[in-house]
């Protein structure tokens, strides 16, 4: 559970100041999905910054220069690699034809396998997401093709931001969230993983004066926007981990993704008992349904008072069979 922010100043009409307090409530907001470090990128002067802390957001002040086209920010949960060694904290930095800044909300759990597969170089980062970066250095290209094989590659759930030296930003959408929306009057692009992030800092920024339209994005997409706000866009293939019929999520304890384990780590602290996790999963609901549960308990006791219902409607069905 980590959570991506940041946006894409295409018209030049909000000045340096609206900008930064934007992205300081983007990144506060954020931390409702991660308070273990928190980083953005830019560019200046056709050179990839990146600024990162293990602290949560609204203990970082993120300063950037004048005149910057974008930012690309996170916000983390650590799940693998130590966030006190800010080398595990996203974003990270790569380069392949060109330099770019890459940031990952999610979980990988073949990271070791691709590793071993690819013969990708050893290297102190911990974190499973930098496998990623590595893949795309692999390929000496940072392009649609570079994505997509990248995105076909790694197993788990994701979603990639990737900012490169031209400030073009792309967006690899895979089972995690995004919230993506363009202000026309603006000109502006701005982004978070979620709704709920963006519009508590859209009203903390004091930009939900202005109209914007929702840019949908679904999973398997890969889209990129230059900077002068043309979007180009193209696919992957979506690898989907099939569990056999009859078993449920609690049979598989020994192979719990990150994001699984982390949910069953957490939910406590949320006053939700490991068993109405697992029994969110065992119906079907994602992690990243469940994520958004444990944040709002109405939506919680709907999921499970619709499970209820249905458990009874077979339990009454099976007593009828029984009597017949």
């Amino acid at each position: 559970m980590c959570a991506l922010f940041g946006w894409l100043d295409c018209g030049k009409n909000l000045s340096h100041r609206q900008l930064k307090k934007l992205t300081q409530e983007l990144a506060n907001a954020a931390e409702e999905r991660g308070t273990d470090a928190s980083g953005i990128s830019y560019v200046e002067n056709d050179e990839i910054k990146i600024y990162k802390k293990p602290k949560p957001a609204h203990k970082v002040k993120f300063d950037f220069p004048k005149n910057i086209t974008a930012i690309m920010g996170h916000t983390r949960l650590a799940t693998q690699g130590n966030q006190k060694f800010n080398f595990n904290n996203h974003p990270f930095y790569g380069k392949a034809d060109k330099s770019f800044a890459f940031a990952h909300n999610g979980v990988l759990y073949n990271d070791k396998e691709l590793k071993k597969e690819k013969k990708l170089p050893k290297t102190h980062i911990e974190t499973d997401s930098y496998v990623a970066v590595q893949l795309i250095e692999k390929q000496k290209k940072l392009d649609f093709d570079s994505l997509k094989s990248m995105a076909e590659d790694v197993q788990g759930s994701f979603t990639f931001t990737i900012l490169d030296e031209n400030n073009t930003l792309y967006f690899v959408k895979g089972s995690s969230p995004m919230h993506l929306i363009y202000f026309e009057k603006l000109d502006l692009y701005a982004y978070a993983s979620t709704e709920n992030i963006m519009k508590k800092a859209l009203k903390k920024s004091g930009l939900n004066q202005y109209s914007y339209q929702v840019v949908k994005l679904t999973e398997g997409d890969i889209i990129s926007i230059d900077k002068s706000g043309k979007i180009d866009c193209t696919e992957f293939k979506v690898n989907e981990l099939k569990y056999l019929s009859g078993l449920k999520y609690s049979d598989f304890e020994d192979y719990y993704t990150y994001q699984e384990e982390m949910l069953l780590e957490m939910c406590g602290c949320f006053g939700v008992p490991e068993e109405d996790v697992l029994l969110l999963l065992d119906y079907g609901y994602t992690t990243d349904d469940v994520e958004e549960m444990l944040m709002d308990s109405d939506l919680l006791e709907e999921a499970l008072s619709g499970i209820k219902e249905i458990d009874e409607t077979e339990d009454l069905f099976e007593y009828c069979k029984k009597i017949k």
